[in-house]
């Protein structure tokens, strides 16, 4: 979903955090989160952006457990509408310690779930299902890696990366509304993800910086 820019002290690296240093082998991991220029000491534990971004978590199991499309479309609605406002409040509110994991973790539950249900309905075959989410499995990775990292890093969001948040919201709501369009953006979204992964990785070795969870 959309990202909380480097300057919030809270927001996404990008915009599922695609951790390439550490998969291109550099010597050091990419992680989600994005430091501010504040310290970690004397930062909140949780803030109201938080507990907007872990809102998406619920939608999540509700998008699975409600059949019906009108509030599957609410919840579309909902969960993007969450991750619109918790950056703001990050900046206005201030930044938490569990921010920058929180909200890029929320993000890709909430895809995965909704996703998933697309995959269960049949409409569309396996690999684009990868390809609609191909961005979120790099990431995963990748933040599975950084996590075991000792010097993680974080590189700033990029337009690229909402474009592909924007593609993915896309998806779904042609899924919801049964649209004949829904394989096209699938594999439109496939593609603007593939390139947001090419465009992160592009500028890994000169964007990247450390980050102090």
């Amino acid at each position: 979903m959309e990202n909380r820019g480097h300057e919030s002290g809270r927001g996404r690296a990008t915009d599922q955090g695609i951790l390439y240093a550490h998969l291109l082998g550099e010597g050091s991991s990419v992680s989600e989160a994005s430091p501010g220029p504040e310290g970690e000491q004397g930062r909140a534990r949780w803030t109201t952006a938080d507990l907007l971004s872990v809102l998406r978590i619920p939608l999540a199991v509700a998008f699975v457990l409600v059949p019906s499309t009108g509030w599957r479309l609410s919840i579309v609605a909902a969960a993007a509408v969450s991750d619109l406002l918790d950056g703001p409040l990050a900046r206005r509110l201030g930044s938490s310690v569990y921010g920058p994991v929180v909200d890029p973790i929320a993000d890709k539950v909430f895809m995965a779930a909704a996703v998933g249900v697309v995959a269960f309905s049949g409409r569309l075959e396996w690999y684009e299902i990868v390809g609609v989410l191909i961005r979120d499995i790099v990431a995963t990775v990748a933040f599975a890696a950084t996590f075991l990292s000792n010097q993680p890093r974080a590189i700033p969001a990029r337009l690229s990366g909402k474009a592909v948040t924007t593609a993915q919201i896309l998806t779904l709501v042609a899924f919801l509304l049964n649209s004949p369009y829904l394989q096209p953006i699938a594999w439109a979204t496939t593609l603007i993800a593939v390139f947001a992964i090419w465009d992160y990785q592009r500028v890994a070795p000169r964007a990247q910086r450390r980050v102090g969870l």
